[in-house]
């Protein structure tokens, strides 16, 4: 039987596969693709870029009372390609530091986390999953609107 802790790091797992999976082929055209002109927050770009942040950001390992990273974290992307290679790897930086949470997923994170104290790290991995589930949703959105503009 799986436990708590096993089915949310499925989850993060199942959405970043996902995501990745409907990011396949991503043209740097699309990628950089602003439907709304001047406005580079509503692009395949930015929603990658901050999933990105979000699964790399220093807050989640301190947070989860982790010993900090020492495993790469991706740079600035200049290319479409170079977004989804970063993307994999945020996506298995973040699901290393889910799966090491293991037992101590119900606890509380502590005065670490301000006024999120008394959440447990549970809470703050699905909150995690949580962006990256509507973020990868908007960005396949934007995919599906380029593929059918005029």
């Amino acid at each position: 039987m799986d436990t708590a802790e096993q089915d949310v790091v499925g989850l993060v797992e199942y959405a970043g596969g996902r995501l990745t999976d409907r990011m396949e082929g991503l043209s740097d055209d699309e990628w950089a693709w602003q439907p709304i002109t001047g406005d580079a927050e509503v692009t395949v770009r930015w929603r990658l870029d901050h999933v990105v942040e979000v699964l790399t950001a220093s807050r989640n390992r301190e947070w989860l009372g982790l010993a900090p990273s020492t495993g790469p974290t991706p740079g600035t992307p200049a290319t479409a390609a170079e977004a989804l290679a970063g993307l994999d790897t945020a996506i298995g930086v973040f699901l290393a530091a889910a799966t090491e949470v293991g037992d101590s997923a119900s606890e509380p994170m502590g005065a670490v986390a301000g006024p999120y104290a008394e959440s447990t790290k549970r809470s703050f991995v699905l909150h995690v999953a949580d962006e990256l589930i509507h973020h990868g949703a908007e960005a396949a959105l934007l995919r599906d609107l380029y593929a059918a503009r005029p």
